[in-house]
């Protein structure tokens, strides 16, 4: 099958799920169900992007290892790109759906974004919910980011990276196979680090460990909805729900040991980060521990280095809060960006 083939396939799937025939009928009228995260416009994505004043592509992109891989990018309509964003999802997530309103606010001051669906994530290959090597997902991600950097261009303009959770664990192990090769992340409510909190006891991770060798897809590990912990506002639920390729099981086995395998690395190298970064976590998260970020920003031996801990917000800081929540955190992330990036711009 050919790759064009291929995505023509999943667009097929993709629309059969999110038709209005596929959707569960409610249990009573509800004005604030919605068939797209946008909104219950009949509007396509591109109409959508050129009300925005973007332009948004997507394709697939050939892994090193032969894994087909789901990827998007969000332009600036009308200048030339002040920057790149290349940016990470979080663990079960997509690029398609809540994830891609960051994207498009970045395309919007004039940052090029570019992001893909991990393995087992959206529209990639691989089982879903399922990462048996986070750090063959690293191999994937680094090679992609390169390419867009490669491109002529691209050359020459300040790039930064952008994980939320997992992702920004996915970062900084990106960072520290090329120290010198970016200006600066983004890591939004970072899982870099397993907090006390939430870590299993002993003998439990032994135990994970030792089954995971036998049945490492067996989606048992019991948790909570992650949704309904990490998105504050009722409404902005129901939008998240309505996305088609969440990861809606239990964690896998084998996902699980990873995960506790890569942020014990993490946080015995949290010393050895150095390239500049911003730091953003709610004070009410209970996904990732923000007292972990904080562990980060002092032990992180960057010279440039900035936290911001937001009083009473949740894990979804760009999309679960209210959305004056989510213009303060966008705001400082642009701050940000426009420091190290040569200034404002007007708009």
């Amino acid at each position: 099958m050919t790759e064009t083939e291929s995505f023509d396939r999943q667009a097929k799937q993709y629309r059969r799920l999110t038709s209005p025939e596929s959707q569960p009928s409610p249990k009573m009228e509800d004005p604030h169900e919605r068939l797209h995260f946008w909104g219950s416009t009949p509007e396509s994505e591109e109409d959508y992007y050129k009300s925005k004043g973007i332009r948004g592509s997507k394709s697939f992109y050939t892994s090193p290892r032969g894994l087909s891989l789901f990827i998007r990018s969000w332009l600036p309509l009308s200048s030339h790109p002040r920057g790149i964003v290349c940016m990470v999802h979080g663990y079960g997530n997509d690029i398609s759906w809540t994830f891609q309103s960051t994207p498009i606010f970045l395309a919007q001051k004039g940052f090029a974004s570019f992001a893909l669906d991990l393995e087992g994530h959206g529209r990639s290959e691989g089982l879903k919910g399922f990462v048996p090597n986070v750090d063959l997902v690293v191999d994937d991600i680094f090679s992609f980011f390169n390419s867009i950097k490669e491109k002529p261009e691209y050359q020459g303009l300040p790039s930064f990276l952008y994980g939320e959770s997992m992702g920004g664990a996915i970062c900084l192990l990106i960072h520290f196979r090329d120290p010198k090769a970016w200006n600066g992340a983004i890591l939004v409510a970072p899982m870099c680090r397993i907090s006390e909190k939430v870590r299993p006891r002993w003998p439990i991770p032994d135990i994970l460990i030792f089954f995971a060798k036998f049945m490492p897809t067996l989606p048992i590990v019991p948790t909570a909805d992650l949704l309904d912990k990490s998105v504050k506002v009722p409404e902005k639920k129901i939008i998240g729900g309505k996305n088609p390729m969440r990861y809606q099981g239990k964690p896998r086995l084998g996902t699980v040991v990873e995960l506790l395998r890569i942020t014990d690395y993490l946080n015995r190298r949290l010393c050895d980060v150095s390239l500049p970064f911003l730091v953003l976590h709610g004070s009410a998260d209970v996904v990732t521990d923000p007292e972990v970020s904080r562990a980060l920003y002092e032990a992180a031996k960057s010279e440039d280095k900035t936290i911001r801990i937001y009083e009473g917000m949740m894990h979804s800081l760009l999309f679960g809060e209210t959305d004056e929540n989510v213009e303060i955190v966008r705001g400082d992330i642009l701050s940000w960006l426009n420091h190290r990036s040569g200034g404002e711009v007007a708009g």
